[in-house]
């Protein structure tokens, strides 16, 4: 089974997450506390951080119910259900984002 697909599918829907999403208001104050010397200056650089912040956040978030799935049936390496259960659990998360990405029209 190749993993490649699914993987490129899930950073796809993380990164649309973490530039579009709506919920990257609530990740500045974070940014601005986990990082006060360096991005004070640069607006862009706090965006972006917080940009990649939120896309982290959706990869380990969405992951969760495949990783509970595979503890579950004892399996060593990923399965094509596990895979599919982080894309979906990563796509669910997406949703409002993916709703702005179309609305831009991008």
């Amino acid at each position: 089974m190749t993993r490649q697909p699914y993987i490129v599918a899930i950073m796809l829907f993380a990164t649309i997450n973490g530039i579009f999403s709506p919920w990257i208001v609530a990740i500045l104050p974070f940014v601005l506390i986990l990082s006060p010397a360096f991005l004070t200056d640069s607006i862009a650089g706090i965006f972006f951080v917080s940009s990649l912040l939120l896309s982290t956040l959706t990869l380990v978030v969405g992951g969760v119910p495949a990783a509970l799935y595979e503890r579950w049936i004892g399996a060593k390496e990923s399965t094509e259900l596990s895979m599919w259960l982080w894309l979906a659990g990563v796509a669910l998360l997406s949703l409002p984002a993916v709703f702005n990405f179309f609305q831009y029209r991008l």
